[in-house]
């Protein structure tokens, strides 16, 4: 249970909410239209709920200070967020940030503005049932109509903006609403997700921003109340309909929808989408191909000429499939692929298949005890990979490289280049050999002709040389015991 609770709880440094960013991104133009167009209505259900929270809750607050009576109902709508967030809905002030997505070249222009607007049309028709449901219920006649009249006010201001003012509200919407939504992108905690959009929608909604898909359905609410509202309401709030006359379809497409929608795609895909993705997405670096090391055995390995003839001892016949890592995949994934293959270490190829690296178990142990075991979350296979690496031909001998591994005959022999001792001992060879230390890699990157062809480990040399000693220790006993049955019967 523990490491679960800690992933949980974990929470992802900027960079690596970079990437869940363009994860979330891309998920976004992967989805089938009936499932967006759906889920875009779920979310502008969410956001027209979130404006009749908004409404009920600014209500006949007239005694309350103007800034802390809209800081409730910022935070009464904050609810539609946390609805859209928390519930899987697609909201189309948040769809905008597929602009990471275009910038990554992984969907065209056309797809990302396909997206928008399936999403775009999703909203209006979630927006218009909600407001369909609340004009038939005759909301706007609670708290002796002044709900109704509340409504009417906040609608008709939004239709008071000058284009470009209208413009700038929609940028800074759009900017906190990603925000909000980039932050969620932080922990997998719910909790935290929920807390985390509280503030920012608060501030939007408070200060009078302006949200294209609230607007659609709180403009059109007031413009149902004008039209339909009973002589009865108007006289209950001491109000005529002929003052909210400007609340027109034609008067908020062109006065609020409009530059509402062109300041939120700014707002949100521009200052917060690729901002972010210009600060960590940066041009891959590329490169080098890897130092190749090839063992020398021309001066051949300590072997029978039996030994020498006995079939399947090449390196071809014992190595592993070409079992390789990517420069750019996290530790973590890297360390999981070695462990599910039962393999120490693996070389490092680029998406063109060059040869650039290797990685093991080792380079990572080292690597923690000098993070003090608090391993950095950002590091990649490229951060810890050798660039030297030792390869071998599917040709070499099993029992080449079995003593590559394990004997060095210059430690072995210490002798000048002119065959003079260089230092004398009285231990014997076989003495000098088992206590010598080695540093050797315990698995090699099989390479014929520039191309890999697999792997040959320590296991697999043991494995190959395992028949020197002779049959399987179990089937010699099997073949005793029943030697021994013969015997006695």
């Amino acid at each position: 249970m523990q490491p679960s609770i800690y992933n949980d709880l974990h929470h992802l440094t900027p960079k690596e909410m970079m990437h869940k960013a363009e994860s979330y991104a891309l998920g976004k133009t992967q989805k089938s239209t009936r499932m967006t167009i759906g889920l875009a209505m779920t979310a502008g259900v969410f956001i027209a709920l979130a404006f009749v929270f908004y409404i009920t809750v600014t209500t006949g607050n007239s005694t309350m200070g103007w800034g802390v009576n809209r800081l409730l109902g910022g935070l009464a709508f904050s609810m539609g967020l946390i609805l859209v967030v928390l519930c899987g809905g697609e909201l189309f002030t948040s769809s905008v940030l597929t602009s990471i997505a275009r910038a990554n070249r992984e969907i065209s222009t056309g797809k990302m503005i396909a997206t928008w607007g399936k999403v775009y049309i999703g909203n209006f028709f979630g927006a218009m049932l909600i407001l369909g449901l609340v004009a038939g219920s005759q909301l706007y006649a609670l708290d002796g109509g002044e709900w109704g009249l509340n409504a009417l006010k906040v609608a008709q201001h939004k239709l008071h903006h000058q284009p470009f003012q209208a413009f700038s509200l929609g940028v800074l919407c759009n900017m906190l609403v990603c925000l909000a939504v980039w932050m969620t992108f932080c922990s997998n905690n719910t909790l935290t997700k929920l807390v985390v959009v509280i503030l920012p929608v608060a501030m939007f909604v408070s200060t009078g921003f302006e949200h294209s898909v609230a607007n659609m359905f709180m403009v059109p609410l007031g413009i149902v109340i004008q039209n339909t509202a009973p002589e009865s309401f108007w006289t209950q709030v001491g109000a005529s309909a002929s003052q909210f006359s400007d609340l027109t379809v034609s008067h908020f497409l062109t006065a609020n929808l409009i530059p509402v929608t062109l300041g939120n795609i700014v707002g949100g895909a521009v200052l917060v989408g690729l901002s972010y993705w210009a600060i960590f997405s940066t041009k891959p670096e590329v490169l080098p191909n890897a130092n190749i090391i090839t063992p020398d055995f021309s001066g051949g390995s300590k072997q029978s000429k039996e030994i020498a003839m006995t079939d399947n001892m090449l390196v071809r016949d014992h190595m592993v499939s070409s079992l390789t890592l990517a420069p750019e995949m996290p530790i973590a994934a890297a360390l999981d692929t070695l462990l599910e293959s039962d393999v120490s270490g693996a070389p490092v190829v680029t998406s063109d298949g060059r040869l650039v690296g290797f990685f093991s178990v080792h380079d990572v142990l080292v690597d923690l005890w000098c993070e003090e075991y608090m391993p950095n979350h950002e590091r990649q296979v490229q951060d810890l990979m050798k660039t030297e690496v030792h390869t071998v031909s599917p040709n070499n001998s099993i029992l080449e490289i079995a003593e590559y591994m394990s004997i060095d005959k210059n430690v072995l022999y210490p002798t000048s280049d002119m065959g003079i001792a260089t230092r004398l001992t009285t231990m014997p060879l076989y003495e000098r050999a088992r206590t010598m230390m080695i540093n050797r890699p315990h698995c090699y990157p099989v390479v014929e002709n520039g191309e890999l062809l697999g792997l040959i480990t320590r296991q697999a040399v043991v494995k190959a040389v395992r028949p020197l000693f002779g049959n399987h220790l179990s089937v010699v006993d099997v073949q005793e015991k029943s030697d021994q049955e013969l015997i006695s019967a």
